[in-house]
């Protein structure tokens, strides 16, 4: 027999062969399968070739090992259903409708709503380099838990480059999460009870929602401006409502892409220490800005701020690992918590991360990506203005655009309608609390590039 068989090595064709006598039927559920002497024979290859197949298949969960008996074919999930292949057309357009459609979707759907860059944007070459790395690693990268902290040196660079935008927090400030959602699962689990009332700006980030009432906690908005939340209404609430937690963007705002200004920053936390409110800064988008906006924990100095971040949007969205950073007895308390809920963190992840960031690519990587969004924003913005469609700001950097819908249009109608179509879509409403962004859309630039979207929205807004 040749080397490979229509492309197949010698193992992949015992496994090719198993798989079409289960699917023919010769190999039912429970059938015992040919011994692996007696395939071999048959198929004039040796026993280890067939061994090798056949412990394939029991780790995919085709078939099952017997010791002693042999092997047999596994019971069968039910048969795939076509007409279930396709998108969930009659889901709520609610927090979890953006993330369902664009976890679900498949590489061929288009989808200028999910939160992510595509994979060519991102920097593979230096993934590829840091997983060659870590392969050659001691054994204990490999095998071992981190600290209860995560990983010390990784701390270190964080601590590092904190301080670059004016925020001073020593290593020891700052744990390691598995992501960024799972900081803020930790702050929530920490700080709050059920019925807890939590402030968020109006539109937001729409997982704050979901994370917030699984946590049961009451949830209060206030409308974002151009330069933060709008302080008469923040003052406003906060009076009214005492608040535990102010959850925020304050560099590049998702959805609006707005930036927080000093005069705002310095007005929030003064109410927030005349009403004793704890503030949840979200900074997952750090590495976008071309000059660092201000931050509420710099000003703060860790106080009242609790400072999180992620590397999910400049590395790799599998590569989950985030921090938080706070004053040194949350940061105890933290800990204790991490440690009750997962144990040990990931420290395959916190290694490898440990080595991106460190190649000396990622700042080149990061410079090159700041202005291939710059230019793809003011694209997407001119091709999105041509359909009647209006950015609510022109944003100093990052990936979103948040626009206007033509009077009268639903956005999640045009959702709907293009999701038809394998297009996923961010309508309005699913980010503001208020549902009053019926007509307004976030666009993820680096995802809108393709003429199909354009084509889209131009029949679905010209019913």
């Amino acid at each position: 027999m040749n080397e490979e068989m229509a492309g197949r090595t010698r193992v992949e064709t015992v496994m090719a062969t198993i798989r079409q006598r289960i699917a023919g039927r010769s190999l039912t559920p429970g059938a015992r399968l040919p011994s692996v002497r007696g395939l071999a024979a048959s198929m004039k290859l040796s026993t280890s070739t067939v061994v090798d197949a056949y412990e394939r298949l029991v780790a995919e969960g085709a078939i099952l090992s017997r010791p002693g008996s042999g092997f047999y074919v596994a019971n069968q999930a039910a048969p795939f259903a076509l007409a279930e292949a396709g998108p969930k057309l009659d889901r709520a357009v609610d927090p979890f409708w953006i993330s369902r459609q664009s976890l679900e979707a498949d590489e061929t759907d288009l989808k200028p709503g999910c939160g992510w860059l595509p994979p060519s944007w991102l920097p593979g070459d230096s993934m590829r380099r840091a997983l060659r790395t870590l392969a050659r690693a001691e054994g204990a990268a490999l095998a071992d838990y981190s600290p209860p902290l995560g990983l010390p040196p990784l701390r270190q660079l964080i601590s590092r480059r904190m301080g670059e935008r004016g925020i001073e927090a020593s290593p020891d400030q700052i744990m390691l999460a598995d992501s960024g959602t799972q900081a803020i699962d930790l702050i929530c689990r920490f700080l709050l009870e059920p019925g807890d009332t939590v402030l968020v700006d109006d539109p937001c980030y729409f997982n704050f929602h979901a994370l917030l009432r699984a946590h049961r906690a009451k949830i209060v908005g206030v409308p974002y401006t151009p330069s933060g939340p709008d302080l008469e209404l923040f003052a406003h609430v906060v009076s009214e409502h005492r608040p535990r937690l102010y959850i925020t963007n304050s560099a590049i705002h998702n959805p609006t892409g707005a930036t927080l200004s000093p005069v705002t920053a310095h007005r929030v936390l003064k109410l927030a220490d005349q009403f004793d409110l704890t503030i949840v800064e979200d900074d997952i988008f750090a590495d976008f800005e071309y000059t660092p906006a201000p931050r509420l924990a710099a000003f703060d100095g860790l106080e009242r701020v609790i400072h999180i971040g992620s590397f999910s949007k400049t590395l790799s969205a599998s590569a989950r690992c985030g921090f938080v950073a706070a004053k040194p007895e949350w940061i105890d308390g933290l800990t204790d918590l991490k440690i009750a809920t997962s144990f040990g963190g990931g420290r395959m992840t916190a290694e490898l991360v440990l080595s991106a960031l460190s190649d000396g690519g990622y700042r080149k990587h990061m410079e090159t990506l700041r202005h291939r969004l710059a230019r793809t924003m003011g694209e997407v913005a001119a091709r999105l203005k041509g359909l009647g469609i209006t950015p609510w700001l022109e944003p100093q950097a990052g990936m979103f655009l948040w626009c206007r819908l033509p009077d009268g249009i639903d956005a999640a109608d045009v959702a709907r309608a293009a999701l038809k179509k394998r297009i996923v879509l961010a309508p309005g409403n699913a980010f503001s609390l208020s549902q009053s962004a019926t007509n307004f859309m976030r666009f993820n630039v680096s995802q809108t590039l393709d003429p199909r979207v354009f084509e889209v929205l131009g029949d679905v807004l010209a019913r």
